[in-house]
């Protein structure tokens, strides 16, 4: 059995930073938290290949002394705690002591510091871990750490690295992240030589997130209002329900000035939307929540991404109160006159009372139906008699693709009622027309591809991480007739859709579409044609309005297709109910 050894400091180090620097955004990431802690009022991250040649963060915070500086590189060293007992109430970014040597073990690696007081500043080259020079160097106040040739030394850890166009944008992400978290600290990235962003302090964070997402975005911001108790306050901004995606990455969460992620937070704020948006989707939401310390454990993480929450339902009931209280409808009452006087009280602002529905009896009939209009009998005169004329049923057509169904109605204006020789069939519309845009989809492959394009392109803002697949994957998607370009920041520009798709609503079909294709993938076959055939189809089925002139017709269309009775999927078209089955239901023998 081979001997305990104790491990060296380098190679201790080079295992923590296995847990803390995951990939470069990680060690922009620590780097940027502590120049925050530091009281930093700006911050600069360059960025060169991804973060694997170079990352550079610049502040003007506190800055070190020599000594100080020089403690910083070993593990847990650390300024932000004393004794245990500080756990229990941390209110910095960072406070374990690792993510300086972890960085510095794994990296060539140079520290620049010199506090405000100093004439001098301190220069401290690393190599691995290896103390090369320290050194008196000149610099304004505060501190720049670079971290060139990142994992030069571990071969095995570099190779994991994805391309530099997606290494970037995480990093970009994370960036945005701590500027949403921080307003009123200005942030600059630059990325290979250019300007990503730079985002200049704001006094308000609803200021801070409008500049991130863009002026459209921000005109539709609703404003949380502040909800305190037992210990919590919750205050923040969403967006209508219009806007739910499917996943998380459109919340921001922040906690202490902490950026956090936690399912309690995001089932808090599903409930506050319940009825408005679909299961499985998730409404965009902005959330600054202030949490006594001693309440949350923001240590049970090696990145600090998590957190736990000692009272988690205080937490829920907190974000819940503020989403149902920024949601809903208020009531403002018309300017009154006093008679007496000509004075105008002004008009309160109350709150909507919640009025029950009126219900139906559970027998009544679901399915549409034209109501008549009845005369006015409080007229002077007797009301007229009118001829009504009552419509024929439609009649039963067949042809030798397709069954001889009968239609009836509309059931909720949703589903079509056919009667078959056989009993009854429910029809779905929706299903119909996937099946037949899938087929259309398909059949556009193995011949020329017709697009049709739009005069003004459709514009989409998204996540750094998904506008960076993307436009990788854009080949892919031109063969399924959707051209896309960058257009500048993250706004991705889209010049043209497959022909046999409508285009009523293009900008909500394409989000759909690309929404449902980043985050419900199928790995090695995302984006296959036929996979984005299949959204494709099923996104632009959503959005058909069933009227009853227009079912004839589309059975027609659908019994041309090749598998008429079910979607892509597998969902069914039609549903038929036999006489039998209805007799034996009913319990009718005969």
């Amino acid at each position: 059995m081979p001997k305990i050894r104790v491990l060296s400091d380098i190679l201790a180090s080079q295992v923590a930073a296995g847990e803390v620097v995951e990939r470069p955004a990680s060690v922009v990431k620590e780097l940027v938290e502590n120049s925050i802690d530091a009281g930093s009022r700006e911050i600069r991250v360059d960025v060169d290949r991804g973060g694997s040649a170079l990352i550079r963060v610049t502040d003007d915070g506190c800055g070190m002394s020599r000594e100080d500086a020089l403690l910083s590189l070993e593990r847990h060293a650390t300024s932000k705690l004393r004794t245990s007992g500080d756990l229990a109430a941390i209110l910095t970014l960072g406070f374990r002591g690792e993510a300086v040597p972890s960085i510095a073990s794994v990296s060539r690696f140079r520290m620049l510091t010199r506090e405000k007081e100093s004439v001098a500043g301190t220069e401290i080259l690393v190599d691995g871990g290896k103390v090369r020079d320290v050194r008196d160097a000149g610099g304004a106040p505060g501190t720049t750490i670079e971290a060139k040739s990142l994992f030069y030394n571990m071969p095995a850890r570099k190779k994991f690295m994805r391309a530099e166009s997606t290494e970037s944008a995480h990093i970009e992400h994370q960036v945005r992240l701590h500027a949403l978290a921080a307003p009123t600290v200005r942030f600059r990235l630059r990325r290979d030589e250019r300007e990503v962003f730079d985002l200049p302090p704001v006094a308000k964070a609803v200021d801070r997130v409008r500049q991130i997402v863009g002026n459209d975005l921000g005109r539709e911001l609703i404003s949380l209002p502040v909800a305190r108790g037992n210990g919590v306050s919750v205050e923040g901004f969403v967006l209508p329900a219009s806007h739910a995606r499917k996943g998380r990455r459109h919340q921001f969460v922040f906690l202490n000035g902490r950026p956090v992620e936690d399912s309690i937070i995001s089932r808090a704020l599903s409930e506050g939307f319940r009825g408005a948006i679909a299961d499985g989707q998730h409404p965009a939401a902005w959330l600054w929540i202030e949490l006594e310390p001693h309440l949350v454990d923001v240590n049970v993480h090696p990145a600090k991404r998590e957190v736990r929450f000692h009272r988690p339902l205080d937490v829920k009931d907190a974000i819940l109160e503020a989403v149902l209280s920024g949601l809903r409808p208020a009531v403002v009452q018309p300017v009154l006159k006093d008679p007496a006087s000509d004075l105008e009280r002004p008009a309160v602002e109350i709150d909507a009372p919640a009025i029950p529905p009126v219900s139906k009896p559970a027998w009544s009939s679901r399915i549409k139906q034209v109501q008549p209009s009845f005369p006015d009998f409080r007229a002077a005169e007797p009301p007229l008699a009118v001829e009504v004329s009552v419509p024929e049923a439609p009649p039963v057509l067949a042809n030798e693709h397709r069954p001889a169904f009968r239609v009836m109605s509309l059931l909720h204006d949703r589903y079509a009622l056919l009667q078959s020789d056989d009993g009854l069939v429910i029809f779905d519309p929706k299903a119909a027309k996937e099946r037949i845009y899938y087929e259309r989809l398909l059949r556009q492959q193995e011949g020329e591809l017709k697009t049709q394009g739009f005069l003004v392109p459709v514009l989409l803002e998204l996540d750094p991480r998904d506008m960076d697949l993307i436009l990788r994957e854009r080949i892919s998607l031109s063969e399924i007739g959707l051209e896309v370009e960058a257009f500048g920041g993250n706004t991705l520009q889209i010049w043209s859709l497959p022909a046999c798709l409508p285009v009523e609503n293009p900008q909500r079909l394409i989000g759909d579409f690309l929404d449902e294709l980043l985050h419900e993938s199928s790995p090695g076959k995302r984006f296959a044609y036929d996979r984005l055939a299949r959204l494709f189809a099923k996104r632009s089925a959503m959005f058909i309005q069933p009227k009853l002139s227009e079912i004839d017709p589309l059975l027609s269309e659908l019994f041309a297709c090749e598998l008429p009775y079910c979607t892509a999927d597998g969902r069914p078209t039609l549903s038929e109910l036999s006489l039998k089955e209805l007799a034996r239901r009913f319990g009718n023998s005969r």
